[in-house]
């Protein structure tokens, strides 16, 4: 039993993080370099056996090897006392599926996380290191972007689970990789994991295309009612079009994602390098935006193309435009005039490019709302025109969709 107080070596025990299937995560003290870090506690069933300590001290040293921004870093592995422990850099955010817990992301972080997360496999692919339990949980969302935590590191049987909850528990696996082997997490497992077979890159890239397709949803890719019915969801079954549930994503990460979710994977993408530079390119040319238009649909990728070329500054042409229809209207007052200006935006802020509709207009055209990204996360930001700065407003994190009521306040 690990309580606040107790050392592991070096490492103070200060408070609890968190636990899963994995064991208790606590913050802890590391007393020699009087830092933060996470201290993983691995289940006794695990510390227990010899041989898979061997095996997990030797993906462990492997794991540490790995050097990636968006790689959470492990520090240390060690055995106190009959306890085994993992020591991992200390992570401030939210995980990904806290984050999804209030629903899909905006279409900019769908992009910006997704080409992290993409980055970590590929960096770990090239290690030889494969993930094998890619899920929300598993990702958490810092200021400087995602991070993957938990690289192939394996887990005990859990107990056995039935009925409508058999769906959202871990799956029973053993702790190494082998044929016959089911490693892994239900909802998040590709075809070949379901039926005991090695794991590999692409064995990722599927889980990652059920997790990108969770960001932009807001709903998981594969369901059912049990654990049997999961998995013929996942082996025979396609998951809802994204363009039916979020009208406005882009065809070319609908296509990102439904080759990820290939069910033979010598068809989905051969590497995770691929899937990134995608994101990078839908991120960057807001791809797909001509069939769309040319189908009849909506214009607004073309404006919010529009809005994400401009990095420092936007011309606020559209609100001396609106000043000026608005002081034609019949309540207008007889001061009313046309305003042109230049706004920069803060500094380290830039325009957000994606999602809803990303600038608003007060009814008297004296005040502008827009939602601004610093690089982590999306703010809503007010600006009056007669005012130097912009004002941040407290908690609209993940804003999108500015508006004004119409008194204006």
């Amino acid at each position: 039993m690990i309580e606040a107080g107790q050392r592991l070596g070096p490492y103070e025990i200060v408070a609890p993080i968190g636990a899963g299937g994995m064991g208790e995560v606590w913050k802890a003290l590391d007393t020699r370099l009087d830092r933060h870090v996470a201290v993983k506690v691995l289940p006794a069933a695990l510390a227990a056996d010899a041989k898979l300590n061997e095996r997990f001290d030797r993906e462990a040293k492997a794991i540490s090897a790995l050097s990636h921004p968006h790689i959470c870093t492990l520090h240390d592995v060690g055995h106190e006392g009959g306890t085994s422990f993992l020591v991992m850099e200390y992570l401030e955010g939210e995980s990904l599926a806290d984050r999804l817990r209030r629903g899909p992301l905006p279409m900019n972080e769908v992009l910006r996380y997704g080409q992290h997360i993409a980055q970590a496999l590929e960096a770990a692919h090239r290690r030889g290191i494969v993930h094998r339990d890619l899920k929300p949980g598993n990702v958490m969302l810092t200021r400087s972007g995602a991070k993957l935590l938990d690289f192939g590191l394996a887990r005990t049987a859990a107990a056995p689970v039935s009925g409508a909850h058999a769906s959202d528990s871990p799956t029973e696996k053993a702790p190494l990789t082998a044929e016959g082997t089911i490693l892994g997490t239900f909802q998040y497992m590709a075809p070949e994991q379901l039926e005991g077979l090695e794991a590999d890159a692409r064995t990722d890239i599927f889980a990652f295309g059920v997790v990108l397709y969770e960001m932009v949803t807001g709903r998981r890719a594969f369901r059912g009612e049990s654990r049997t019915s999961l998995i013929a969801a996942i082996v025979a079954s396609q998951p809802q079009p994204i363009a039916e549930l979020i009208p406005d994503t882009p065809p070319a990460l609908e296509h990102v994602v439904r080759k990820c979710l290939e069910k033979n994977r010598d068809e989905r993408w051969q590497s995770a390098h691929d899937v990134a530079a995608e994101l990078q390119w839908i991120s960057e040319t807001g791809a797909a935006v001509a069939p769309d238009i040319a189908a009849g649909g909506t214009k607004r990728w073309k404006r919010r193309v529009l809005f994400a070329g401009l990095p420092l500054a936007f011309l606020v042409g559209l609100v001396a435009g609106t000043i000026l229809l608005r002081a034609g209207a019949p309540e207008s007052s007889t001061n009313d005039r046309v305003v042109r200006s230049e706004i920069a935006l803060e500094p380290g802020v830039s325009l957000a490019g994606w999602g809803t509709p990303i600038i608003a207009i007060s009814p008297d055209g004296r005040t502008i709302a827009y939602v601004g990204h610093d690089g982590a996360i999306q703010r809503l930001y007010i600006r009056r025109l007669d005012a130097e700065n912009a004002t941040l407003v407290p908690g609209s994190e993940s804003a999108e969709g500015p508006f004004f009521s119409p008194d204006g306040k």
